[in-house]
């Protein structure tokens, strides 16, 4: 479902979705789809981020653990 709501944008900003969407194209569906993958774009850099944050709460016991593993490792 959509709503319909009110932004205020720049001129300058507005010119360049006119520029960029083409003289078809509906500026909404621009924009919705600007935001949509800015919004995507957002989350993935806080997954990120939080797989950081548990893989450095981690990195000691990840960091012997490969140690372990490299000391069963022969050398040629």
């Amino acid at each position: 479902m959509k709503t319909k709501t009110s932004v205020t944008i720049s001129e300058e900003v507005l010119r360049d979705v006119d520029a960029l969407s083409g003289p078809r194209s509906n500026r909404s569906e621009f924009i919705e789809t600007a935001v949509k993958r800015f919004v995507e774009h957002l989350r993935r850099q806080r997954r990120n981020a939080d797989d950081l944050q548990i893989i450095n709460r981690r990195s000691n016991r990840l960091n012997r653990e490969a140690a372990d593993v490299l000391r069963y490792q022969t050398s040629v």
